[in-house]
């Protein structure tokens, strides 16, 4: 295609994205009270009736909206936060259908196989990222002193939660991308296993760092999955390297590495003399250059 077909062939795969964003964001507008009620869950609230003299030193939260526009922002987030999500099957499609024409066969199997697997790792690390959060909470509003009250702003929870998710989402997808990378070529398993115990002591790190909680749970609950899936990443490369070894004898040889020449002498025996061809290159005529193109034997 020329430039110009590719823009407008993107044109309309956006629009037709767009258009399914929006379609299920209006849906989702009528089930706005019910997705606040989803995100608003794992915040432990105060029980109806209790005063703020009882709500001191972090035993529970009051939701509440500090600005005039927050009810209006806030349920606009969690409406498109919903299209978003619910029309991704949709936009997904139309991303694919716009790269797949300029893949190979075996790109579009390798990329098959990656979403097959992304999409499972996603929504395994929002799900448990889910079940953190109202631990999480509650950690972080238990420092609160005992002359303060917790009053949370529901943008913000929304804010905690989405993040939360993301961060969990998306670290669970480290071990497929070290999979991708050994599937390429660009590195090898027993590599990845010597790299194990800085990948754990990253991996805690990044787990303190990620999530939006100081606790140390959060952490652990971030981290210790993303280990076990490592090591599988690792397992897993180690058997795909087998494999290519065993299809290819020369898959493990460094392209520096020199091969093995055998330079023992031996005797050629007989020379055979044809009438056409000269035995030697000094005994070649006119015509035995002739049909050379010009160039002897020597040549």
């Amino acid at each position: 295609m020329p430039l110009g077909e590719h823009l407008r062939e993107l044109r309309n795969r956006l629009a037709k994205a767009v258009l399914a964003i929006t379609m299920v964001s209006v849906v989702a507008a009528f089930y706005s009270q019910q997705l606040m009620d989803f995100l608003a869950a794992p915040v432990p609230k105060c029980p109806e009736g209790t005063s703020i003299a009882d709500n001191t030193g972090g035993r529970c939260a009051v939701l509440a909206y500090q600005t005039v526009l927050s009810p209006f922002t806030s349920t606009v987030k969690v409406v498109l936060l919903a299209g978003v999500i619910g029309s991704a099957p949709v936009w997904l499609y139309q991303l694919w259908a716009f790269v797949a024409p300029g893949l190979h066969r075996h790109e579009k199997k390798y990329a098959y196989y990656f979403a097959a697997a992304a999409a499972p790792l996603f929504l395994a690390g929002a799900y448990l990222a889910y079940l953190v959060m109202p631990v999480s909470i509650s950690v972080l509003i238990s420092i609160t002193p005992e002359v303060a009250s917790n009053f949370l702003s529901l943008d913000d929870v929304l804010d905690f939660a989405t993040r939360m998710v993301l961060v969990f989402g998306l670290a669970f997808e480290l071990p497929l991308l070290l999979i991708t990378l050994n599937v390429a070529g660009v590195v090898t398993g027993r590599r990845m296993a010597g790299w194990w115990r800085g990948v754990v002591m990253g991996i805690f790190v990044f787990g303190a760092i990620a999530t939006p909680s100081t606790d140390p749970l959060g952490m652990l609950a971030l981290a210790v999955p993303i280990i076990i899936l490592y090591f599988v990443a690792v397992g897993f490369s180690l058997f795909n390297d087998r494999r290519r070894a065993r299809r290819d004898a020369d898959a493990e040889l460094s392209d520096d590495e020199a091969s093995a020449l055998d330079l023992t002498p031996e005797p050629i025996g007989a020379v055979e003399r044809t009438s056409s061809v000269p035995a030697l290159p000094e005994q070649s005529d006119g015509a035995r250059a002739h049909r050379l193109n010009g160039y002897d034997d020597v040549t």
